[in-house]
């Protein structure tokens, strides 16, 4: 056989960009750092293994730094711009959302798991958390179909187990059972619809897929349609979106605080910046498919999640808690806003932005409620919002930044960059023609308005009984000092969550 008719050789090694992967990287190896000393560190010493958590996060996130000179890629196929990774604007910025949130959880879990007494296994609760916070961090640099369910169920199985780690806790097992259930569902109808796109198109990179399944023959045309419209729900299902939202009041009630938290922003982090790959980058084409179903579900989860918020106050002693976890369903639907906007304007970009920028306020201000809600459950564990009755006398900076961080949520001053982010959705929905959506989006705001200023209403009543002024832990100090840095700051210069939301994803 002459050496013209041998195949080509393909080569299978390839150079590894180890700078562009560092952040899920560093995450993930001081994971299994923490698992393993874990075996060694007497049971004094344990609390250590949260400083060491928290000192990998700090690590992972200030390695963003070096890549913000331009994009890079890596593992990518011979010949091609086909790559599974990609360190460009858009990921580089999720991946700050998520390592930052992840390092307020971990602030957050520290203080509880030293009022826990031992109650909560220390070496495998942090080996969960940084383990779940590295497939957050991989997932908006995925740029095939494969690393990102990948990616997606790195970040879940964790938290599944984070959810129910709390021993012989019914609740707490009854919640991670549902998150399971629900995740499991949308991981299956997620696979299927891969599968689909894969068979029409016989790709799973998203460039390549965007290009194909645009030129289907006319036999796989249906099965492309089926693929796409899968992959979708399936997203649905990790965002929260209604009818998906089931098992989000019982698992953030179920679960630790710090989880709850954690679940509330970097969860909320992983499905959007999926569904966004997977909507304008792999099947811009299908935009008339996937934009009326995102718009619907937007009215559609903003209008349950903000009356779910609302019936709550017809229960006695309601759970400040199951409120967050209402709202957070509420604040799902804003998000999906611009995402379907996407599909209708020239500008995607611009809409894409603009859910990115309102993630990043949402995660700020929304895990300062969350550290807050912490300093409340240290002195009643029942959490529930007539617990903060009287807050002022008792911590009034606790008070007052909490009151903050609900008027941000609403979208009232002095929370200008609540407000900010409110209009720019509101903008985003307009400029797409979607005048319908903005009419639905400000009616639920209003809706919003009353549950958010009465709890805010209830922090400066007259206390029951004598006041107690409560110590809070340096950690505990700390997340709420962060936040609520981050949100008068950005409050006073809105305009720069918007710049560095630029995602250049296109």
């Amino acid at each position: 056989m002459s050496a013209l008719a041998q195949p080509p050789t393909l080569h299978l090694v390839q150079s590894v960009d180890w700078l562009a992967i560092a952040p899920p990287t560093i995450t993930a190896v001081v994971a299994l750092l923490v698992l393993v000393a874990d075996l060694f560190v007497p049971e004094t010493r344990k609390p250590l293994l949260g400083w060491v958590s928290v000192a990998g996060l700090a690590a992972a996130a200030l390695m963003l730094l070096p890549l913000l000179d331009g994009d890079r890629r890596t593992f990518c196929v011979s010949g091609t711009h086909a790559c599974s990774y990609t360190a460009d604007r858009f990921t580089l910025v999720i991946q700050f959302l998520v390592l930052g949130g992840a390092l307020l959880a971990a602030l957050l879990s520290v203080t509880a798991l030293k009022d826990a007494d031992r109650q909560l296994p220390e070496g495998e609760y942090w080996f969960l958390l940084l383990s779940s916070a590295a497939g957050a961090a991989l997932l908006p640099a995925s740029r095939d179909l494969a690393t990102l369910i990948v990616a997606l169920e790195v970040a879940s199985l964790p938290a599944f187990a984070l959810v129910g780690i709390r021993h012989g806790d019914k609740k707490s097992s009854e919640a991670a059972l549902k998150f399971f259930l629900s995740s499991v569902t949308a991981t299956a109808v997620s696979l299927m619809g891969i599968s689909f796109v894969y068979a029409s198109t016989g790709t799973l990179y998203l460039t390549q897929v965007a290009d194909r399944i645009q030129h289907v023959d006319g036999q796989l045309h249906t099965l492309a349609q089926t693929g796409v419209v899968l992959t979708l729900v399936g997203f649905a299902f990790k965002t929260a979106a209604v009818p998906f939202h089931f098992w989000v009041p019982d698992t953030y009630v179920g679960a630790p605080l710090p989880i709850a938290a954690y679940l509330s922003v970097v969860g909320k982090a992983v499905g959007f910046s999926g569904l966004i790959l997977v909507t304008v980058v792999a099947f811009p084409s299908y935009a008339d498919v996937w934009g009326p179903a995102l718009a619907a579900l937007a009215a559609l989860t903003m209008t349950v999640g903000n009356v779910g918020a609302l019936r709550q106050q017809a229960t006695r002693a309601y759970s400040a808690v199951r409120l967050l976890a209402w709202s957070s369903v509420g604040q799902a639907g804003y998000l999906l806003v611009p995402i379907a906007a996407a599909a209708y304007s020239d500008d995607a970009e611009h809409s894409i932005g603009s859910t990115v920028a309102y993630a990043l306020m949402y995660a700020a201000v929304n895990l300062g409620a969350f550290a807050v809600a912490a300093v409340v459950g240290r002195a009643n564990a029942t959490n529930r919002i007539t617990d903060y009755r009287g807050l002022y006398a008792k911590n009034p900076l606790a008070a007052l930044l909490l009151a903050f961080f609900l008027l941000c949520l609403a979208g009232l001053p002095p929370g200008i960059i609540g407000l900010f982010a409110k209009v720019t959705v509101f903008s985003a929905a307009v400029d797409a023609g979607l005048g319908w959506l903005a009419v639905v989006m400000a009616v639920n705001v209003v809706i919003a308005l009353f549950y958010y200023l009465q709890w805010t209403a209830l922090l400066f009543r007259a206390p029951e009984g004598e006041p107690v002024e409560h110590r809070l832990p340096a950690p505990l100090t700390a997340a709420i000092a962060v936040t609520g840095v981050l949100g008068v700051a950005l409050s006073g210069a809105p305009q720069l969550v918007l710049r560095f939301a630029d995602t250049g994803l296109f």
